[in-house]
């Protein structure tokens, strides 16, 4: 089949999927999406682009905004950042204390929230206007300078980010937040409140699919080694504790978020995001997941 074709029968097939999940509510905000909201998008390195559904619609990209916190920390720190993070899957719950007292403030690694906070400092330090640079950054890689953050969804989570600051403390008493705690949760939840279509989100992760370069431009965000790097934690940690069953069921680098969006990508050929709000009981999109694993199933393609 064309991948148009492809698209449209995986559409169809996991759109009942929608009604079996649950739209995130602890982040007040969010509650208020549609439930019925399905889109997929995929973009090729090559240029060409194929959608189906609300591909056009922005909605809170949430955790799938670490990676890009990620690539502007490891662009200025390189090696040293392992410093501050290890690189391992967590094996707890994505906002867990325990494990992060029980390690000292060393978050497992950057795709947990503590890890992200982290990353969140790092920014801080290093870059004079962190919010500005995060929003250019993603409306560079993406040529669409429309995307913005959704200062009400910041706003909500701030309210209601009570474990993200307990969180965000317990690191600060280990010595593993330099700034202003306040500071460093305001760009996190700012961070997270980014809005992006399924459409912009596909062509976002381009540049890791195409080992640290946008291919449209031809600019070098990462080197090779850094992208894949990059992919390999996406692999390992980036859908919270299903990271390892989305490995084995679908075989590509993917980052997920509460908002119900999921980005995956097979390195030198494309990247793909499915948007559906309602999500499993790990907090990922539902649809989004049996979407995925569909694509590869059907396109016989995938990393390994």
């Amino acid at each position: 089949m064309e991948m148009h074709d492809i698209l449209k029968t995986i559409y169809q097939e996991v759109k009942p999927l929608a009604s079996k999940g649950e739209v995130a509510d602890y982040i007040p905000q969010l509650s208020f999406i549609s439930p019925d909201k399905l889109a997929i998008s995929v973009h090729n390195v090559d240029g060409s682009c194929y959608e189906v559904g609300d591909s056009d619609t922005p909605f809170s990209i949430q955790s799938i905004s670490k990676v890009f916190g990620y690539t502007l920390a490891f662009k200025v720190l390189g090696p040293d950042i392992w410093k501050r993070l290890d690189k391992e899957p967590s094996g707890n719950s994505f906002n867990s204390l325990v494990q992060l007292e029980y390690e000292r403030g060393i978050p497992r690694n950057p795709f947990i929230n503590a890890g992200a906070i982290v990353i969140a400092d790092i920014i801080l330090s290093h870059y004079p206007n962190p919010q500005q640079t995060l929003l250019d950054f993603v409306r560079g890689i993406t040529n669409e300078p429309s995307i913005r953050y959704n200062h009400d969804v910041a706003t909500s989570e701030k309210l209601t980010g009570y474990r993200n600051t307990a969180l965000a403390y317990l690191m600060k008493s280990f010595k593993n937040i330099h700034n202003s705690v306040e500071d460093v949760l305001d760009f996190y939840f700012l961070q997270c409140s980014l809005e992006m279509s399924s459409k912009n989100l596909s062509k976002s992760f381009l540049y890791l699919a195409n080992h640290g370069i946008v291919p449209s431009t031809n600019e070098q965000i990462l080197t090779v080694s850094q992208s894949k790097r990059i992919s390999a934690l996406m692999l390992t940690c980036g859908l919270y504790n299903e990271s390892g069953d989305f490995a084995y069921r679908v075989g590509m680098p993917a980052k997920s978020g509460v908002g119900g969006g999921v980005v995956a990508i097979i390195p030198k050929k494309l990247s793909i995001c499915v948007w559906s709000p309602p999500l499993n009981r790990f907090g990922n999109s539902l649809a989004g997941i049996e979407a995925l694993e569909k694509f590869t199933t059907y396109t016989g393609d995938s990393i390994f």
